[in-house]
Parts: structure tokens; C-alpha cells; sequence
């Protein structure tokens, strides 16, 4: 898109939001929410108390639902065990902790890898 096109795009928008804005600041109920606010927080400062404590007083749980974690953590996984493989065919060994191990491939390869996975000495 061209910066001429994506303005004009963006002034239209700008024009579309202003319009609503002008509707909003007509709106009966937008004021009367306003006053309500106005007011509480005037309420709120005379008797010296915040909005966390009106909260708190409404819904005495919600403390406890806001101090839990937002997210589970994540538990670290557990690191893997060292396998050694011994070839019994030509006797080599491989010491691996997972299966991308370029040997270990091979002989999955040649003598299947349940075969192989009977190798493990460890």
C-alpha cells in the first residue's frame, strides 16, 4: 500500500472515531457515568479510602483470585539419562542421552530398533 494511500486510509479512520467521539460526549448516560465517578472518588478521598478497599468490601475473594499467578509455571522437565548401547555384533558402544545420535541411527537402520533398544547395557 502507498504512504498516500495508507494516510488517506488512516484519515478516514481518524474522522470515523472523532464523529463517535462527538456522539459519545452527547450521550446522557456517558455523563451520568462520569458524575457517578466523580463522585465515588470525591466520597472515596473524604473518608480516605482507595478503590482496592471498596473492592476488597464488595468481593472480599477477589484479593485471593488477583495474588494468584497468572500463568502456571512451568515444571522443568527431568534431564535425561545417559544410555550406553553395546553392539554385540563388533562390540562398539555408544554412550547417548537420546536417539539422534548419527551410529545409533544405523544400526536402528540394519537391525531394527527394537533389536537395538535390547542393547542398552546402562
Amino acid at each position: 500500500m502507498s504512504r498516500l494511500a495508507e494516510f488517506r486510509q488512516l484519515e478516514q479512520q481518524l474522522a470515523t472515531q472523532l464523529a463517535e467521539l462527538e456522539t459519545l460526549k452527547g450521550s446522557s448516560e456517558l455523563k451520568a457515568e462520569i458524575e457517578f465517578e466523580s463522585k465515588l472518588r470525591t466520597l472515596l478521598e473524604k473518608y480516605g479510602f482507595s478503590l482496592r478497599d471498596i473492592i476488597n468490601i464488595l468481593d472480599p475473594q477477589s484479593s485471593a483470585r488477583s495474588s494468584a499467578p497468572a500463568a502456571p509455571q512451568k515444571a522443568t522437565r527431568k534431564a535425561r539419562e545417559v544410555k550406553v548401547y553395546k553392539n554385540p555384533h563388533n562390540g562398539e558402544t555408544i554412550e547417548t542421552k537420546g536417539g539422534n545420535h548419527r551410529l545409533l541411527k544405523e544400526w536402528k537402520a540394519q537391525h531394527g530398533g527394537d533389536e537395538v533398544e535390547s542393547w542398552v547395557t546402562r
